[in-house]
């Protein structure tokens, strides 16, 4: 029922009667309780991190048991799906016409197309858990209806039409001029732990990326990967340099052994986030954030952005990539705070690797 003062898709949350995670990043995904959901007729929880609710964008969680389906369903808001264990299938589909079948695994990202009928199924003995980024709260807060949310029956086929070879994992690669990364034009990832990446010098440390553009989405999402014993550039977004609104950048974590450093509106230290593969954290919206890879191993994580930040066109246009010292939100290594590196350095340390920063950080003490 619904409840005075909160904001309509928070208070949806409560009338679905699931757990609900807080806080700025869970260790494991595989971990977290989840409680059984009538609406999916599987498990679930709700994930909201962040320093307060997100007015844009929200993710949750659900499981399959071993060799069971969820509920179909359809739905005016946009969603992304990444496997987190388990494997199975999807059929998407529009009225009058075939379904189109997708068959996942752990590591699988898919884009469902916006209020296509999809039903989930797990096709193994073991049970089946994904994790769902999606803008309903946006959606929820303009239309304030969940009927007309969940039960509406018109078909974008300027979308998706039901064609064949939809989800066939295949796509086009595209560069974007006066920026160094690609975009791959595709609506299914087979494994987004094994995707070919490309150069991405704007973030510094020899890093690599894939920009992803799936289903017509305004949800920006990408793949970045950095070298051992490495760390990337800090950023903020300038647009809302100084505040908190709220939401953010929400990151999986593919591969590798890290932290994040995030500090905010004001803070004159930084929050430590640590990750490893199967971990999710947030980058909160108008903060500093910054990765770190401490692990034997190169670091991967898959990036889900919307609100001020998200959309395919903000993502070109990203003031986040050009340097503080030309009016955007890009911290160079020399200006950066020199507890950075010294942080960076004793964690590097601690785990028996080596710093490889010597030719890109002033304040590094090695020469790797």
């Amino acid at each position: 029922m619904a409840t005075a003062g909160l904001d309509p898709y928070y208070n949806w949350q409560l009338d679905e009667e699931i757990p609900i995670v807080n806080g700025l990043v869970i260790d494991d995904l595989n971990d977290v309780e989840l409680g059984p959901w009538d609406r999916m007729g599987g498990k679930g929880a709700f994930v909201n991190l962040g320093t307060k609710p997100s007015a844009t964008t929200s993710a949750y969680l659900c499981e399959i048991e071993a060799g069971g389906s969820l509920k179909p369903q359809s739905h005016l808001f946009e969603q992304y799906m990444y496997v987190v264990s388990g494997r199975g299938a999807t059929t998407v589909w529009v009225e009058d016409r075939p379904k189109q079948l997708i068959e996942w695994q752990e590591g699988s990202f898919i884009a469902i197309p916006l209020n296509a009928r999809h039903q989930h199924f797990n096709t193994s003995a073991e049970p089946a858990r994904f994790l769902v980024y999606h803008d309903m709260p946006t959606v929820m807060s303009q239309f304030r209806n969940d009927r007309f949310v969940f039960e509406n029956n018109f078909v974008f086929d300027d979308r998706f039409s039901g064609e064949d070879g939809y989800f066939n994992g295949e796509g086009t690669l595209q560069s974007v001029p006066g920026k160094s990364f690609r975009v791959w034009h595709t609506n299914f990832v087979p494994d987004a732990r094994g995707i070919k990446l490309y150069e991405w010098n704007e973030r510094g440390a020899g890093g690599l990326n894939i920009m992803l553009e799936m289903a017509s989405s305004k949800i920006h999402t990408h793949i970045s990967q950095f070298p051992v014993g490495t760390y990337k550039k800090s950023h903020v977004d300038p647009r809302v340099r100084g505040t908190d609104p709220g939401g953010g950048s929400y990151l999986m974590i593919l591969d590798g052994v890290g932290f994040t450093l995030v500090w905010g509106p004001g803070d004159t230290g930084f929050k430590r986030i640590d990750w490893k593969r199967n971990s999710l954290l947030i980058s909160p919206s108008g903060w500093y954030h910054q990765h770190f890879n401490i692990g034997p191993t190169p670091a991967r994580y898959l990036a889900m952005v919307g609100g001020v930040n998200g959309g395919r066109e903000a993502r070109q246009t990203s003031f986040a990539d050009v340097s503080e010292r030309e009016g955007g939100g890009q911290v160079e290594y020399e200006d950066e705070n020199p507890e950075i590196h010294r942080i960076f350095e004793e964690a590097v340390h601690q785990h028996g690797a080596t710093c490889r920063m010597g030719h890109l950080s002033p304040f590094c003490t090695t020469t790797a």
